[in-house]
């Protein structure tokens, strides 16, 4: 089961819970109640209101983690550990990148920046996934890693507007079989 599949099992599951929920209120309305029950009922629904916002609490930190524990991103401050570097500029409309190919079984670290404006680098798969991807700013440089398994054409392209230039601005990264193999 793919990881969209379980958290829309997981959602459904939290909708049906909800709906179960009010339709126990709703049948549970018009009954009359005396002082005691009245009290009862606010202390359970005030125990029942903090163990929801705990759990919500939990489920969140848990879904936090799990899906960014394993982000390809390096602290920006330090030195990284990778075999290679690639040192990429965007600019209206084009890439440039230095080596223009790396060898594959290896971790590289790309330099992102920008000459000009904000664009996005999206580094997409032979079959076309995206791999990776990070901002390219003007006077800054982003760092990302990123091991390469297979060798072939991979496609970078700008996934935030940047005028009339955008959407054929595209580049190819090789990615080729590391000697010895």
């Amino acid at each position: 089961m793919i990881l969209q599949d379980i958290i829309w099992t997981i959602a459904l599951s939290g909708i049906a819970v909800v709906a179960l929920v009010f339709i126990y209120i709703l049948l549970g309305t018009g009954k009359a109640a005396d002082e005691a029950a009245m009290s009862k009922a606010a202390r359970t629904a005030r125990k029942l209101q903090g163990g929801l916002f705990v759990l919500l609490l939990l489920g969140f930190a848990f879904g936090t983690w799990a899906t960014l524990h394993k982000f390809p991103i390096p602290k920006q401050d330090g030195a990284l550990q990778a075999d290679q570097v690639v040192d990429v500029t965007a600019r209206m409309w084009s890439w440039t990148m230095r080596p223009a190919s790396v060898a594959a079984g290896k971790t590289v670290e790309f330099r992102v920046t920008s000459a000009d404006v904000n664009h996005g680098f999206a580094l997409y798969a032979p079959d076309g996934h995206i791999v990776i991807q990070t901002q390219a700013m003007p006077e800054f440089t982003n760092r990302i890693l990123y091991r390469f398994d297979a060798p072939g054409v991979y496609t970078v392209q700008c996934l935030e507007y940047c005028g009339i230039g955008h959407a054929p601005m595209k580049a190819t990264f090789n990615v080729v079989a590391a000697k010895g193999e």
